[in-house]
């Protein structure tokens, strides 16, 4: 896909509101012409000759020939409008359902700010070319019945006219060529900028905790100077572009006045024709300048439909598959010498159905790809990972991650009470037990209104370990068959770090549940632990065992 692709699908969604605003805009600008005409029309029958009936008459015409061009401007726009805005929102649409598709992958290289840039700016940039396109068709038909009506008058005004739109045009699109690519790379580095500020706010408290603030200034310093840099340019190729094209209109309708006025002085067009030829010649700066303006809007719109294109267009990260787990799932994960990037390195781990396996590593690289892989955020680039022996490939992501829940440190809460944020996919009757093993009953007793309480986005409003035990309690709510936790307790006093590890223990029962932390209390509690290092299992046992007979795991967790 590219952005003409974009453009295309666009303006073809929305053909009809399209055609009948650019046929309506075009009605406009035809009355205008006619306004000239009709005047140079009344001084030669009407006024030259006395005559008040003609006069009366025509000026009856110049009312209608004023309704209709008010009538066709009020209702161009407003359907080109209608257009503009339905099309950006099927884009904004598309955009939402690319970036949340199970398959994952339009993340890949983008930060959260810059995908919601693109589904705003972009898309909003990509559907004003709906009034431009209206407005370049009305200016386009202005030109060309300007030009027939001075055919009319004199034939080297009409052809002059004629004959000149061609050029301009072609100079025009030259003219915009600059500003495309100055706007592409304006939207591109604002939207670094505002990822970047969105990445810097949401870890506000670590950057302070770590005394990192001056490096997360400077870091942003330097987008946003690269993003002022991009929009100066821009602005820059814009006034070059609008200050070419007035020099362009501006002399050519100079020239059209000066054959005009020598026509006139040499007796070949009347006093009316003479008044209309001018008329018509000052109209001319306004098709000419919509010309301009529809032109400039339409190389940003190209320039943003790149951008579309580009999200639209991110290869999956993970293939599509079909099929669904079997049933009753009992719940295995087998995972045969799987290797992704540089992380994993033949991986090889079994895990029974409803054993709970604590998963050790030193390098955050390896969990993260472990997290990724199992809950099919991608797939592995050789060997499988398989659920009671379907490799998960073949299954519909979103069957996947109905079976296995991946928990994720970072777990984000939303506004809303924190009943709600446990309750987002409980299964029945498991909200209480999940809410006590994860101690958030504790988190409930010091909120002024209980677990009625509402949070602010993302659970600001609580501490690090509160939003850890609530995130926890959604995540044991949900009862998934197969439960994956990835550092839960990191923010939690070793006290009720103890007590929740052996809650979880009791709440998951036959549950498959596999822990990936380094958290002694926790990996206690494990039927099995498994010691990852270089991307590989380099042991295996419980967790006291490893203690007192491996270093590397003695020196991971304690």
């Amino acid at each position: 896909m590219q952005g003409r692709d974009v453009l295309r699908r666009a303006i073809v969604g929305q053909w009809r509101l399209a055609a009948g605003g650019a046929v309506l805009a075009a009605g406009h600008q035809t009355g205008e012409v006619l306004v000239p005409v009709v005047i140079g029309v009344v001084i030669d029958e009407a006024i030259s000759t006395g005559d008040a009936d003609m006069l009366l008459r025509w000026i009856a015409v110049l009312a209608a020939v004023f309704a209709g061009l008010s009538y066709s401007y009020r209702f161009s726009f407003r359907f080109a409008e209608r257009a503009s805005e339905r099309a950006a929102h099927r884009l904004r649409l598309e955009l939402t359902r690319r970036t949340l598709d199970p398959r994952g992958g339009a993340e890949a290289g983008r930060l959260p700010g810059e995908l919601v840039n693109v589904a705003t700016g972009d898309a909003k940039r990509v559907g004003a070319v709906h009034v431009a396109l209206a407005g370049g068709t009305a200016a386009l038909a202005g030109l060309v019945a300007g030009g027939v009506a001075l055919l009319v008058v004199s034939v080297p005004l009409g052809l002059l006219v004629l004959l000149g739109i061609p050029p301009l045009l072609g100079l025009a699109h030259l003219l915009g060529k600059p500003l495309e690519r100055r706007s592409g790379t304006e939207q591109e580095r604002a939207a670094r900028a505002s990822g970047v500020a969105a990445d810097l706010i949401a870890g506000l408290r670590v950057l302070k905790g770590i005394g990192a603030e001056r490096a997360a200034v400077d870091r942003y310093r330097r987008t946003s100077r690269d993003s002022l840099a991009a929009t100066v340019r821009a602005a820059r190729a814009q006034a070059a572009h609008d200050g070419g094209m007035l020099m362009l209109t501006g002399v050519f309708i100079a020239i059209i006045a000066l054959v005009g006025g020598r026509l006139a002085a040499s007796g070949d067009i009347t006093i009316g024709q003479l008044v209309m030829a001018v008329g018509l010649a000052q109209f001319l700066l306004t098709p000419l300048s919509i010309m301009a303006w529809a032109n400039r809007e339409f190389a940003q719109g190209r320039a943003s439909a790149a951008r579309v294109a580009s999200v639209l267009a991110t290869p999956y990260a993970a293939a599509k598959g079909d099929g669904s787990p079997s049933q009753p799932l009992r719940g295995e994960v087998r995972l045969r010498d799987v290797r992704y990037g540089d992380a994993l390195r033949g991986l090889s781990l079994v895990v029974a159905p409803g054993e709970m396996v604590g998963v050790v590593t030193t390098d955050p690289a390896v969990a993260t790809s472990l997290l990724r892989l199992l809950g099919r955020s991608a797939d592995p680039d050789s060997g499988t990972v398989e659920l009671d022996g379907v490799p998960l490939t073949t299954l519909d992501p979103a069957e996947v991650r109905r079976a296995v829940v991946v928990a994720e440190h970072d777990a984000d809460l939303f506004e809303g009470t924190l009943l709600e944020n446990v309750t987002a996919a409980a299964a029945w009757g498991k909200t209480k037990p999940a809410m006590a093993a994860a101690a958030v009953d504790e988190v409930a007793s010091n909120l002024p209104h209980g677990t009625a309480t509402p949070l602010t986005e993302r659970g600001r409003s609580l501490s690090g370990g509160q939003r850890q035990r609530v995130a926890l309690a959604r995540a044991l709510a949900v009862d998934a068959p197969v439960l994956v936790l990835h550092d839960p307790t990191t923010a939690v006093d070793a006290v009720t770090e103890a007590r929740i590890a052996a809650c979880v223990r009791e709440t998951r029962g036959q549950r498959t549940t596999i822990v990936v932390a380094t958290s002694p209390a926790l990996l206690a509690m494990a039927d099995r632990v498994a010691m990852v290092d270089g991307g590989a299992v380099v042991a295996e046992g419980a967790h006291a065992d490893l203690v007192h007979g491996h270093s590397a795991y003695r020196a991971a967790v304690l």
